[in-house]
């Protein structure tokens, strides 16, 4: 059983990754997003290294011609700026490598003897921070140039202005060919971070409903407060791409009558970092509830029932405010009667605390404290919600 098990993980692995393909694939297909953006981003590349080696070979009939498509496929990077930045870096390091592989040849006379001076030296050069990650092509250029047997002065011209030649063409078509910008990511990870904390709401919402006190489901709900935080850095993350794409770009775009579209505004982000900061103390004042060897004990009754109903309503005002950032229309012939029984809850949940304080000190103090939690996330979504 265990040779069975052990043989099928690979299968289901290749099954697994090529489901994700395919979804990827019809994603790309459907309309614009980051499938198709990736997409556009290969063929870019693609493009840049045969313009490169149709000038360098093809027109120059240059002998080093290699060195221009493999410089121009790397350079179209994920913004532009990006590519400037990475294209100086790579030339710097690329004619370090070059000239000091012609030198230590020079010294040796051997090519065994060079390798053994010089890729000792540019190893430890190419940890220099400035190079960035660009710093280890030193090391390769200098392999590549002892490899050839081409060190003459002539030959590190040629390998010198053909790594300059396929610069210029990496980042010159990253920059006019549908230049990358990544404004719509920020969008989407809002809009997925306000669903799947919508999402999480409805889950406890339900779980609460069921009575579903243990640590099997407490670990659940531990994870989801997890995943919230990982798109909550899949958002930060898409604002600093966001950000770097304008550089080098804003102004042309403008000029061009382009300009890039509206993005919600960094405090969009730092209300979001507060929701989830939120949901995850509400999480582990749940978790602790739920663990049988810790003293505070869960609520139950009607409060259980009207406090889960107050997360699912929150979870109603999440779910609308992804929609409004996706520009899906919202349903306001709700938003009265929601407010109104988010109010009408909140009252009478006051109401159960303080008649709990009068029985029991600890369920009170749960209570308490997850009603708190509720307060907070209403105060950060439903009230701004219905405000925007």
């Amino acid at each position: 059983m265990w040779q069975t098990a052990r043989d099928a993980r690979p299968v289901d692995t290749v099954r697994r990754e090529a489901a994700a393909v395919g979804r990827a694939a019809r994603a790309a297909w459907r309309g614009p997003g980051r499938e198709r953006d990736l997409v556009v981003q290969s063929l870019k590349a693609a493009g840049a290294g045969l313009l490169a080696w149709c000038v360098a070979q093809v027109w120059m009939g240059d002998p080093m011609a290699l060195m221009a498509p493999w410089v121009a496929v790397v350079l179209v990077q994920a913004t532009v700026y990006s590519s400037v930045r990475q294209a100086t870096q790579l030339f710097t390091a690329m004619c370090a490598g070059t000239l000091v592989a012609s030198g230590a040849q020079a010294v040796t006379d051997d090519t065994t003897g060079a390798l053994a001076l010089c890729l000792p030296l540019l190893m430890l050069v190419a940890n220099w921070h400035r190079f960035g990650q660009q710093g280890v092509y030193a090391a390769t250029t200098a392999v590549f140039t002892l490899a050839s047997g081409a060190v003459s002065a002539s030959a590190v011209g040629h390998r010198v202005g053909q790594a300059a030649l396929g610069a210029v063409i990496g980042v010159a078509v990253n920059a006019l060919v549908l230049p990358p910008i990544h404004l719509r990511d920020v969008r989407e990870n809002l809009a997925a971070l306000a669903r799947e904390t919508g999402d999480v709401l409805h889950a406890v919402a339900a779980d609460l409903r069921d009575c579903s006190w243990d640590a099997q489901t407490a670990a659940g709900w531990s994870s989801a407060a997890a995943r919230l935080q990982h798109r909550l850095d899949a958002l930060r993350s898409a604002r600093g791409w966001s950000q770097e794409s304008l550089r080098l770009t804003y102004g042309p775009l403008r000029a061009l009558h382009r300009a890039p579209e509206a993005v919600p505004p960094e405090q969009e982000d730092q209300r979001w970092s507060r929701v989830t900061g939120h949901m995850t103390a509400l999480i582990r004042a749940l978790a602790v509830a739920a663990d049988e060897n810790r003293s505070p004990a869960p609520p139950e009754g009607p409060v259980l029932e009207m406090y889960a109903r107050l997360l699912e309503l929150i979870g109603d005002a999440c779910h609308a405010e992804a929609g409004l950032l996706l520009g899906e229309g919202p349903d306001t012939s709700a938003e009265g009667p929601a407010e109104a029984a988010l109010e009408e809850l909140h009252l009478r949940l006051q109401d159960g605390l303080r008649e709990h304080a009068g029985q029991e000190a600890a369920r009170a103090a749960v209570l308490g404290t997850l009603l708190l939690q509720a307060e907070n996330l209403w105060a950060e979504t439903v009230s701004r919600t219905g405000d925007e």
